[in-house]
């Protein structure tokens, strides 16, 4: 059985993935809050599932497989399955996010978009370690994936309730923290489940590309989009503090019989009399 190193180079990359997992969980958040205002959420719906699904969680993985080596094994990155996993992550957060907003009835669409989630964020990560390419024989003990899965069926559920009902900026980020402990933990639970031995027969480059040479175009379409993100998200809240801003302060206006009614001016008052009076005809 070959020795296997989660922390090559000790804690900066699980630090680092779970950073990058809590920025993607809380722009996925502010672009979910957006999209429950908005009378076309498709776009911010999409905008979510990249945050999430490709830089909260896909992101993360990749950053934390940085630091995993197996001793005296060289590792290499199949990159159309490394691509696709990343395809796999987003789309599965989107049609979880599809399902609890447009679904109706919380407690069917909620379970039922968190399983879908958790399962393809689950087979994300196992796609993931599949493009990893080496010359040993790798297996996976069972009870660890299982209880992996479980993890990304509960967290995957967990953030789709966070993304249904967290609105203030504050209960954002302590959600995002919340989301981004699940989402490594069920990273390392999977990785315990990871067994390595020699394979019999070595070849002395195994096909792909190394891992750091994928760091630098990793890095640079990362920073792109999540400054895409942050702008998106940040001319929303501008603009949204805006509106606020130029509403009219509430005015206490006395009616007849001495209660004081709260209204932003008299004219905005008399309108909502003639609405009133409206209802009442009807």
């Amino acid at each position: 059985m070959l020795e296997l190193e989660h922390f090559n180079y000790g804690w900066v990359t699980p630090v680092l993935a779970y950073v990058i997992s809590v920025i993607g969980s809380v722009l996925g958040l502010r672009c979910a809050v957006h999209g429950r205002a908005s009378s076309r959420p498709a776009g911010w719906l999409i905008a979510a599932a990249v945050a999430l699904g490709g830089a909260g969680i896909w992101v993360m993985h990749f950053t934390a497989m940085l630091g995993f080596s197996i001793h005296s094994v060289t590792i290499s990155y199949d990159v159309p399955m490394t691509l696709l996993s990343a395809v796999v992550a987003i789309v599965v957060v989107w049609l979880g996010l599809s399902i609890v907003v447009r679904g109706g009835r919380e407690t069917i669409s909620l379970p039922l978009g968190g399983t879908i989630t958790g399962l393809g964020v689950a087979t994300m990560h196992y796609m993931g370690m599949f493009a990893m390419k080496s010359d040993a024989k790798v297996s996976y003990a069972t009870i660890p994936v299982v209880a992996s899965i479980l993890i990304a069926v509960v967290a995957a559920t967990a953030a789709l309730w966070f993304m249904l009902h967290i609105r203030g900026r504050l209960t954002t980020i302590g959600a995002a923290l919340i989301m981004g402990v699940a989402v490594c933990g069920m990273h390392y639970v999977g990785m315990a489940a990871m067994r390595a031995e020699h394979s019999g027969h070595h070849s002395a480059t195994p096909a792909g590309v190394d891992p750091l040479e994928l760091l630098t175009p990793l890095i640079t379409v990362v920073t792109l989009v999540l400054a895409m993100l942050i702008m998106m998200v940040g001319v929303a809240e501008f603009d949204e503090r805006a509106v606020v801003a130029a509403t009219p302060t509430p005015v206490p206006v006395r009616e007849r019989n001495g209660a004081v009614a709260s209204v932003h001016n008299p004219d905005v008052a008399e309108d909502g009399r003639l609405l009133q009076r409206q209802r009442n005809r009807k």
